[in-house]
């Protein structure tokens, strides 16, 4: 995999860490801003060393930060309404039995 895609990778996680710690949306504007001038300031980076340096660091913040209780969609696997009202499955009468 190549380090653009890692990093794009890494920059979603973040934004999306972030969102579950904050409460509010315009709250999390202004951290996604700030989030986003760090990945800008580092992005002429071109040492394939240095590059593995500060995508390790980047992992070793997210999994510090990592929210104990993240959020989930209602709809999603694990979520609040995961598998409500399922549609009944189709079944086939029973044969009819001659007696």
């Amino acid at each position: 995999m190549s380090s653009k895609t890692t990093v794009i990778r890494l920059y979603r996680r973040s934004l999306k860490l972030s969102l579950d710690w904050a409460v509010h949306r315009y709250l999390w504007r202004g951290q996604a801003m700030y989030i986003r001038s760090l990945f800008e300031a580092n992005k002429d980076v071109k040492e394939p060393r240095q590059q593995r340096e500060l995508i390790k660091e980047t992992e070793a913040l997210l999994e510090k930060w990592k929210h104990p209780d993240p959020y989930r969609p209602p709809t999603a696997p694990g979520g609040s309404k995961y598998e409500r009202n399922l549609p009944a499955p189709i079944l086939d009468p029973p044969p009819k039995m001659i007696l």
